[in-house]
């Protein structure tokens, strides 16, 4: 059986590492990752942290084992009988500075060879420093890592617990979640409730730099005049009455706003420490689960319930039907959830009944989300 060894520091591991130990793992029949520790190197993350980190992210590769070490990776290599080292090359950089590695190695007369593949393009400027950089700007890296390694440089570099709250509409979301805040807050503990409509509205009402009133116009332009307000900003009650009549149309109106959304979201984040709830009804359909890590708070409503609330908003009940049929129902946001966390292998769903949540059902609730981030 022939054996190889990836080695690196993993700090933290990045889909440009699993995208080389995938490949190797289908040459080699078994990979050893081996998480080590470089003197001359300062590292975010402990030793136990990346080699937990490496081995969540890559249980999905039967035939790959995760280790760390320290020392000469050449002896660690022949303590554990393999002569194969395998490294992923970004640049000519990269390459100059691999072989002279080899050399090094092959200086030890160890019989240890090396094997080189070389990283694809489309994933050649990911790395560890870069995950880094952009976490401390407050920047988006679910493109960078895996959901589980995000959730943990979150929270190292900027003291965030990222947690979804979702539910159907009437389902009370801003209410648990102003509770949650309080609640938290009385234990001392920093909470905020983020909720995406009102970035929404910020965008498509108030906000007066150029992309935004861009954004209103093409709003406009798609839509007609009639959304539009004297003063150029949206009459969300018109635009809403529109969109909803119209799977498609509403499909196209999320995906205007979708990166103007993302943004702003950027700019609520930077600063904020601890606990954080981003509220919104469609978290799921618009597969912006993977933001919170697959940590999600789903709320339940009973249909009475449902329409009392909705009904006390002054909606009539073709707008009511309206609204529900544009997104998922309870069931199928629970079962989309399910699946991305047993996909993934990261994530946590907590779901409250809301028809009438006593303060210590959320409680409850509360305490469960604190236990799992360990806070």
């Amino acid at each position: 059986m022939k054996s190889a060894i990836y080695a690196f520091s993993g700090d933290p591991i990045t889909y440009g590492h699993l995208d080389i130990i995938e490949r190797a793992a289908k040459i080699f029949d078994r990979l050893v990752v081996a998480i080590g520790v470089n003197p001359a190197k300062s590292y975010l993350f402990s030793l136990e942290e990346r080699t937990q980190m490496a081995k969540k992210s890559l249980l999905f590769l039967k035939n790959v084992e995760v280790m760390s070490f320290t020392g000469m990776l050449v002896d660690f290599a022949y303590e554990n009988n393999i002569d194969v080292i395998v490294k992923g090359v970004r640049s000519s950089k990269d390459f100059e500075y691999e072989m002279s590695l080899h050399s090094l190695g092959e200086s030890q007369q160890l019989g240890i060879d090396t094997f080189i593949l070389f990283a694809k393009p489309s994933l050649a400027h990911i790395s560890s420093s870069a995950v880094k950089d952009i976490q401390r700007e407050q920047g988006l890296i679910q493109d960078y890592v895996p959901a589980y390694v995000k959730q943990c440089v979150e929270a190292k570099i900027s003291g965030q617990y990222l947690v979804g709250l979702t539910g159907e509409i009437g389902s009370g979301k801003s209410y648990v979640g102003e509770k949650m805040l309080e609640l938290a807050r009385k234990k001392g503990l920093e909470a905020y409730n983020i909720e995406l409509d009102h970035l929404s509205w910020q965008i498509q009402e108030d906000l007066q730099e150029e992309k935004y009133a861009l954004v209103r116009k093409q709003i406009t332009d798609l839509f007609g005049a009639e959304v539009a307000k004297a003063d150029g900003s949206i009459n969300r009650k018109v635009l809403g009455e529109i969109v909803f009549a119209d799977q498609e149309k509403l499909k196209k109106l999320n995906e205007i706003m979708a990166t103007p959304i993302l943004v702003r979201l950027r700019r609520e984040l930077k600063d904020k420490k601890g606990l954080i709830f981003l509220n919104a009804a469609l978290l799921v359909e618009a597969s912006m689960s993977q933001l919170v890590n697959y940590n999600m708070l789903l709320l339940s409503v009973s249909e009475k319930v449902q329409q009392e609330r909705l009904l006390g908003r002054g909606l009539n009940q073709e707008q009511i039907q309206r609204r529900l049929q544009s997104q998922y129902n309870f069931l199928n946001k629970k079962k989309h959830l399910e699946d991305d966390i047993a996909k993934y292998g990261q994530g946590k769903l907590w779901i409250l009944e809301n028809d009438s949540a006593k303060e210590q059902d959320i409680q409850k609730t509360l305490d469960s989300i604190l236990l799992y981030f360990g806070l």
